[in-house]
């Protein structure tokens, strides 16, 4: 089997290009409130930025082009070095919204779609939430681009060409990994990654499930690596809607996780297990990432946001938003009964956990690890060197060896618990 296939395309692309989807109205908030979508007829990649025109119209071409190949018995090592590419030049259809040149590479096509099946996600829903409505940034200004699928369910993030090779180095021991402990861990899970270029520049995107919900806002939020040099918030940081706390910050306002000890327990034997992979691979700098949404805060932003949607009764082209999607990773949800305050479904949030009865407030905590692509090589032992010379042999620097890092990662995450 060829490891890589390319085709040029002309004029109109292929029919599946028309087939029936919605595309985003120019509605969008910073806050984490309800997006809403205008029902369309045709499948246009409508976005405001090329770049995410080529992306949906790639994912969708990628998986259309994947339903069409056999599930193979199993996966074969070809395959972990496998690409598909398709390179466009489009005079014609859709000019508007696609630029008239652009190519799109989709790595190891199998490899991935087997992960998909692992984590429980669908290609059709897994196409239908990247396409039927632009992915779109929660953080406008951000240094690097990450952007969430319309439902919220998928994260996609802009990786460089290091990262691409980082990803291929590890993907191997990663997909074997998922394989032994069955889809149950705390660390990334990676559903595709993709090459797009436009106007001869190449773009990489790393495509993932949200850690964070869907549908429950995060209030609160900490990235945390054990390590206390330099792991305060910056002050710039901090005046932010949502500012991306650190372990400094974690201990200096007594936060606390409230989970039950069976919880705890299994949340703790999940980690230790995707530690030793991570050691075991000589991978460190990656952090635990807390979401913390108050269920009681929550409510009451759910009560504000209907009265405001009941004041707006002049726009009668919606038809839903992200959290009542039709079609997408989370549509399922619409056939059983709406979710309450603080409720989840653990099959979408794999990472969420409810607080414990005697917590001292109702909260559900999201808790994954982020950042695993950090080998320790030759750069990291200079940092290393450097920050042992400044601070001292006995600090908690955040450049140590995969091992120590470990540990005191670990050490750190057993004590954020109450």
């Amino acid at each position: 089997m060829a490891t890589s296939s390319s085709a040029a395309v002309s004029g109109v692309p292929s029919a599946s290009f028309t087939a029936a989807a919605a595309v985003a109205s120019s509605k969008t908030k910073t806050k984490n409130k309800k997006k809403h979508f205008v029902q369309q007829k045709v499948k246009v990649f409508r976005a405001s930025d090329p770049l995410l025109s080529v992306f949906m119209w790639g994912v969708n071409h990628s998986i259309n082009e994947l339903s069409q190949v056999p599930v193979p018995v199993m996966l074969l090592p070809d395959d972990f070095k496998a690409n598909s590419k398709i390179k466009v030049n489009n005079h014609l259809f859709n000019r508007e919204n696609l630029p008239s040149h652009f190519k799109f590479k989709e790595y190891c096509p199998q490899v991935f779609r087997n992960l998909r099946e692992r984590f429980g996600i669908d290609d059709l829903d897994y196409q239908a939430s990247l396409t039927r409505s632009p992915p779109y940034s929660e953080n406008e200004g951000h240094d690097s681009r990450f952007l969430l699928s319309y439902d919220r369910t998928l994260a996609i993030k802009e990786i460089s060409s290091e990262d691409v090779a980082d990803v291929h180095s590890l993907l191997s021991h990663y997909h074997q990994y998922i394989v032994k402990c069955h889809g149950n861990t705390l660390l990334p899970q990676f559903l595709a990654m993709y090459r797009l270029s436009v106007d001869s520049e190449d773009n990489y995107m790393l495509v993932m499930r949200n850690l964070f919900s869907h549908r429950l806002a995060v209030h609160r939020k900490y990235d945390l690596k054990g390590s206390l040099v330099s792991r305060e918030a910056s002050d710039k940081e901090k005046v932010k809607e949502l500012p991306t706390l650190k372990d400094m910050d974690f201990l200096n306002n007594s936060q606390k996780v409230y989970v039950d000890e069976e919880q705890k327990k299994a949340f703790m034997e999940k980690l230790k297990r995707d530690v030793e992979f991570l050691v075991q691979l000589k991978i460190m700098g990656y952090s635990l990432l807390l979401g913390i949404h108050d269920v009681q805060r929550g409510e009451q932003e759910d009560e504000e946001d209907q009265k405001q949607e009941e004041d707006e009764t002049e726009n009668p082209v919606t038809v839903g938003s992200y959290s009542t999607s039709p079609e997408g990773i989370a549509s399922y949800l619409n056939s059983h009964k709406p979710l309450g305050p603080g409720e989840f479904d653990s099959g979408i949030d794999v990472y969420a956990i409810k607080s414990a009865d005697v917590a001292p407030q109702k909260e559900v905590y999201f808790m994954g690890l982020i950042d695993i692509l950090t080998q320790y090589d030759a750069k990291k032992k200079a940092a290393h060197a450097a920050k042992t010379v400044k601070h001292g042999a006995g600090a908690e620097i955040s450049t140590v060896h995969p091992e120590q890092y470990g540990k005191r990662f670990l050490d750190f995450v057993t004590n954020i618990f109450t």
